[in-house]
């Protein structure tokens, strides 16, 4: 029997797929993660933004466009946001949620909808056993922040913590594979806090694991002295922190219920700068939130223009019902656009910036399919064999591809 397990949303969600995909595997049937004909398909959905939610639901069509007599198991975020909307669609026999997704392979011939509620203590997944050029380790599920704007807590429930001695035994595992190692979760900068422990001593943890390691999304809050001295203790520390901002502006930022101020952000941008002077700073930022004003957003404008991000990713406001943002009336959408322009163009500005100082540099690059990635996650257009380390000397920018050349 064929199945496609198909992945839509974060790397949190690639780390549950690939990790379907192994046992399905293991249990002897014909396994691809790439949408084409197949006998059974397994959708992994997000439900981040509305358009994210539309992409879920339009899967299941896509499916049937190859077999239109194909069974479909849906799990993950907009089922779990309402497993409904996918109820009465041809072709989904079997519906779970964000839970008990490691049961998935045992529900092939099964049929009905099972959206278990969230537990709060953290559910052991299936270990991907898959050979790519960086792996994924999730280290940690939920998230306890409830911005405004965001219905993650609801659908992924409370933060809770894989434990260090099974993270430690999979990079062990994956180090002997891969050469890098992806630290992801739904907010791990939370790790630990549920049985008195951190992010930095999980790094502590894994101070002997000689294959290079890059730190998914952080928070402001988690980054001190003491993560960033754990980062040094690492064998082969990727130098890219991604540092999740969504506004420049102070009483967005409060409307947005993010917990902390412009001011305590770039003390966390100097601070890495400190101890990285070249590090790669990368965020994410929401333009039209329904209460910023065109003087908050000029004043977003300036703040990530004087941080200058090694490269940003750019959203225009979502609105999701049953978040505390819901209640406001969107902005027009020919001023949220606006701005989302005016943010793109600062942050190409910067990027390019960012990327010509290394020209000329030695940069260690993971070589993919089609060039690679540094350790500060630039991407450089370079030959070699695909999962491979180069050393090599980048001559030029190319513009229109936003990477690194180097003259071979």
């Amino acid at each position: 029997m064929k199945v496609v397990v198909y992945n839509l949303g974060c790397k949190v969600n690639q780390y549950e797929s690939d990790g379907i995909i192994t046992k399905l595997s293991s249990l002897g049937y014909e396994v691809s993660d790439s949408l084409q004909y197949a006998d059974v398909y397994v959708l992994n959905t997000c439900a981040v933004t509305n358009e994210a939610e539309k992409k879920s639901r339009q899967a299941v069509s896509r499916c049937l466009h190859f077999n239109k007599n194909a069974k479909i198991i849906v799990c993950g975020c907009a089922s779990q946001n309402d497993f409904k909307q996918f109820e009465d669609k041809n072709g989904v026999t079997y519906i779970s949620g964000v839970a008990n997704k490691n049961k998935i392979p045992e529900l092939i011939e099964q049929q009905g909808i099972f959206v278990a509620p969230i537990s709060n203590q953290y559910e052991e997944e299936l270990q991907p056993n898959l050979i790519r050029t960086r792996a994924y380790v999730k280290i940690q599920d939920g998230c306890n922040n409830f911005c405004a704007y965001c219905l993650i807590p609801y659908l992924r429930g409370r933060s809770r913590s894989r434990s260090v001695q099974s993270i430690v035994a999979e990079c062990e595992r994956l180090a002997k594979v891969t050469n890098e190692i992806v630290l992801t979760g739904i907010d791990m900068s939370s790790y630990g806090i549920d049985f008195g422990s951190s992010l930095s001593n999980l790094l502590k943890a894994l101070s002997h694991i000689n294959v290079r390691i890059r730190l998914g999304s952080l928070e402001t809050r988690v980054i001190t002295d003491d993560l960033l001295k754990a980062t040094i203790g690492l064998k082969k520390f990727c130098t890219h922190f991604h540092l999740s901002l969504q506004s420049g502006n102070d009483q967005t930022l409060k409307d947005m219920n993010r917990k902390y101020t412009t001011e305590f952000y770039m003390s966390r941008v100097d601070l890495i700068r400190k101890y990285y002077p070249k590090a790669a700073i990368t965020t994410d930022l929401i333009c039209g939130f329904p209460t910023e004003t065109e003087e908050q957003f000029a004043g977003t404008l300036e703040f990530i223009d004087k941080v200058s991000f090694s490269d940003m990713h750019i959203f225009a406001y979502s609105k999701r019902e049953g978040t505390a943002a819901a209640k406001y009336k969107m902005l027009c959408g020919d001023v949220v656009k606006n701005r989302t322009k005016q943010a793109e163009q600062i942050a190409l500005k910067n990027k390019e910036a960012y990327y010509k100082s290394f020209i000329g540099k030695s940069l260690e690059v993971l070589l993919e399919s089609d060039g690679g990635y540094s350790k500060e996650y630039l991407k450089v257009m370079c030959s070699g064999e695909e999962g491979q380390i180069k050393i090599v000397t980048p001559c030029a920018y190319d513009n229109e591809k936003q990477c690194l050349i180097c003259g071979e």
